[in-house]
């Protein structure tokens, strides 16, 4: 069976519906898009059905992708295609730093990065959040009470209750969308007053100098991820604040198993990005032992995402790529195409780091989880964009330290305690 689209391609894309048509000022650009077996676009317009490898299920959102990176482009003229929780006795230890009935105070730093002006949006809007129906089926979970009591009619915080911070200024859309504030990590007494001014109780740490950047300056990296962490965990622990800090696939090795990667295992690392990351990990679990710090960190796939830039990471191609099909139609690949990592879509990832911050912290059996949605390769992501764009050109010239990274990286994250202990679920 063919299904035949007729689709015009504009900079504002947010209409497209099932067999939509979009209109695009100068020039108009008409394409038919012919997928065969395939529906492209659903009611629900994030999803495409795709199967990527041997993974049933796996649902890629590429024609959004190709939307948003499309709206991203903005007044750049379109290509038109045709075709653990006790601590240590005598040790003092935080209350809460948010009550059911508070609403938190969110300092997010590095705002300006990937996730940042995401979850500050998600987290702001005010509503309900993800689904924890798998908590309340299961009699014998941990968190059957937290469902039925806080998490029903979860509520977000308002949008002068999430406050974006970064050295670098911000766009418009960011700095006219809610709070916006200049804070340098490295500065302690800055980021102290921040925190004392604004009365902040949850702080999210997106700083960091990614994989690949970070091989190429390693003292920065370094002063970033190792020195910077440091002020915001003491920071957090001196003001009893619930802090979250991602970690990554890159915490593990080489000698780490590979296909899943469980959540506790051989870990050793070989670039400084990994290393600044197993030291948050454990630096944060310590300090939730010693002094009950509220610590909280998920272990990232590569995140999917078209509506932002790249910020030197491994898995970057998988944004970039996007990008790519609809500006030029061409794309060079800094990885193999066979180099298999896990990925997730940006909504999923926003979504679980909401989720896992709201979550109770009785029901953590652990402070750092791993958290997975599917894997695929280049070549992978490649055919499924070209059943969209059907002259959509890849060439392969892997950078030799982004393989060397990749390589070491785990093919896809074992996270049953993730979904046991706090409900996650990948969409």
């Amino acid at each position: 069976m063919v299904y035949f689209f007729s689709i015009t391609l504009i900079p504002d894309v947010s209409n497209l519906r099932d067999q939509a048509e979009i209109r695009e000022s100068s020039p108009t650009c008409l394409f038919n898009v012919h997928i065969e077996g395939h529906i492209l676009v659903k009611n629900d317009s994030k999803t495409l059905h795709s199967v990527m490898g041997d993974q049933e299920g796996i649902m890629m959102p590429v024609v959004q992708l190709l939307r948003a990176a499309l709206k991203h482009a903005g007044n750049r003229p379109p290509r038109c295609v045709m075709q653990t929780t006790s601590a240590v006795h005598g040790v003092r230890t935080h209350a809460s730093s948010c009550t059911d009935g508070d609403k938190p105070k969110v300092l997010i730093t590095g705002g300006l990065g990937q996730l940042g002006v995401g979850l500050a949006k998600s987290l702001s809007v005010k509503g309900s959040c993800g689904s924890t129906q798998k908590a309340e089926e299961d009699a014998n979970h941990r968190t059957k009470s937290w469902t039925s009591g806080h998490a029903k009619g979860r509520r977000r915080f308002g949008k002068f209750n999430v406050i974006l911070s970064d050295i670098r200024k911000p766009p418009n859309h960011v700095y006219n969308n809610g709070p916006f504030i200049f804070s340098d990590i490295l500065d302690y007494k800055n980021l102290r007053e921040i925190v004392v001014n604004n009365n902040i109780s949850w702080l999210v740490h997106y700083s960091a100098v990614l994989s690949a950047v970070g091989e190429h300056n390693v003292a920065l990296a370094k002063e970033v991820n190792i020195t910077g962490f440091h002020n915001i965990l003491d920071i957090a622990n001196e003001h009893g604040l619930r802090v979250f800090v991602p970690s990554t696939i890159g915490a593990f090795g080489p000698s780490s198993p590979k296909d899943p990667t469980p959540d506790l295992c051989v870990q050793r690392p070989r670039t400084i990005y990994g290393v600044s990351k197993v030291h948050a990990e454990l630096m944060g679990e310590y300090y939730h032992q010693r002094y009950g710090l509220d610590f909280r960190c998920l272990r990232y796939p590569g995140i999917i995402s078209a509506d932002s830039q790249p910020g030197g990471g491994t898995t970057d191609y998988a944004v970039q790529i996007f990008h790519a099909a609809v500006k030029s139609g061409h794309f060079k690949c800094n990885l193999r195409s066979d180099t298999r990592l896990p990925m997730m879509y940006i909504d999923d990832c926003i979504r679980a780091t909401m989720e896992f911050l709201e979550a109770p912290d009785d029901v953590l059996v652990s402070r750092t989880y791993n958290i997975n949605a599917m894997s695929f390769t280049p070549q992978d992501l490649t055919c499924e964009i070209q059943k969209v764009l059907s002259d959509f050109k890849v060439t392969y010239n892997a950078d030799p330290v982004r393989q060397a990274i990749a390589d070491g990286w785990p093919k896809a994250l074992e996270d049953s305690a993730a979904r046991q202990d706090w409900g996650w679920k990948h969409e």
